[in-house]
């Protein structure tokens, strides 16, 4: 996808600062962290929302859900406790279109979130 920045990472356009990167999946510390930690895990490929997802990404899914916990231990957030979050769809707070997965931590998170 020509205008997705998630996209523009993986191609190389953009720099983020990378955590962690597979074949199929990039990590990156997000640019306007909520938590002390705040990373995103998105896959490689363009998926824009999790509406799109079926039964074809089960693997790719296993995939984020395993990066997320190697980045929370990484971190050295995985023993205090870390969020992992996906919004779907504007009104859940997805601004950019392309599945990603926050993994938060560093900080006590409350509940509800917002």
């Amino acid at each position: 996808m020509d205008n997705c920045l998630f996209c523009k990472m993986v191609s190389g356009q953009i720099k983020p600062q990378t955590v962690y990167e597979s074949d199929q999946v990039l990590a990156f510390r997000d640019i306007s962290p909520q938590a002390p930690v705040h990373i995103l895990v998105i896959p490689k490929a363009h998926i824009a929302t999790l509406n799109d997802i079926d039964t074809s990404h089960a693997a790719l899914l296993s995939e984020m859900m395993l990066t997320a916990k190697q980045v929370a231990k990484q971190e050295k957030i995985a023993e205090s406790g870390f969020r992992i979050v996906m919004n779907c769809n504007a009104d859940a707070g997805q601004s950019v279109f392309h599945i990603h997965m926050h993994v938060m931590g560093g900080r006590t998170l409350h509940w509800p979130p917002g």
